[in-house]
């Protein structure tokens, strides 16, 4: 599905991602992890070619990323920042979208599932941020994409919408996809991923399964396995 070979990439004097190698196989839940300013958004927008790396390879779904674009069709991406024009109407955005992606679409039954019906006629920028975050969930799920990426999906979410968003998340799974998912929330990653990607100053520290991470860090739940290999890693 994704595999990244000597993955490099500075901004200014910033070395921002440092030789990292990478390997995804299709189908599974990937949450990408590590403190902030660690090379996790980076790296994301490299797999989506939004930032051209100085140095490596990039294939995603057998795809050399480099020089081309038609492999992100084939990509569901939830930005953790939804910057669209306050002045749209939910409505509108939803049939922009449809427009401009020219794929099947299944926006009615998340639409439903989010209790969004009352704000399709409502502007953007009278929204409250969760309910922005459920908008940018449909936009994200309504396609049927075998790549999805998921960039802090729960921010700004009630309890009950976190629920259908786990949910909706292992649907998606059944059906064989593959999904990248960043999150700073310890117990939604425990709940969903299947493997984990610790990344730490541009590097790959850690890649495996979650027992396999609480099995290294002897910690018997992600949030303290995760504080634990931080500190591992800091300490070397």
């Amino acid at each position: 599905m994704i595999q990244i070979d000597n993955l490099h990439k500075r901004f200014g004097k910033n070395q921002v991602l440092s030789g990292v190698e990478l390997s995804i196989k299709s189908g599974g839940i990937y949450a990408i992890l590590g403190p902030n300013g660690s090379g996790k958004t980076t790296l994301i927008k490299s797999i989506l070619g939004m930032v051209i790396p100085n140095t490596g390879i990039i294939n995603v779904l057998d795809t050399n990323i480099k020089n081309g674009w038609r492999y992100r069709k084939e990509i569901d991406y939830l930005p953790q920042i939804a910057n669209f024009p306050n002045n749209i109407r939910v409505g509108e955005l939803i049939r922009m979208i449809k427009d401009l992606r020219q794929k099947p679409s299944d926006e009615d039954r998340l639409i439903s599932l989010f209790g969004l019906e009352p704000f399709l006629d409502k502007k953007l920028g009278t929204l409250s941020g969760g309910t922005k975050q459920k908008v940018n969930i449909v936009l994200t799920f309504m396609f049927n994409s075998p790549l999805m990426i998921l960039d802090e999906p729960t921010t700004g979410l009630d309890p009950g919408s976190l629920i259908r968003l786990k949910k909706l998340i292992q649907e998606e799974k059944k059906k064989g996809k593959t999904l990248l998912i960043t999150s700073h929330i310890m117990q939604f990653v425990e709940e969903v991923a299947d493997e984990i990607v610790y990344l730490l100053e541009g590097k790959v520290y850690f890649k495996g399964s979650i027992e396999e991470l609480k099995q290294k860090t002897d910690q018997v739940d992600v949030e303290h396995a995760i504080a634990a290999i931080a500190m591992q890693t800091t300490d070397a």
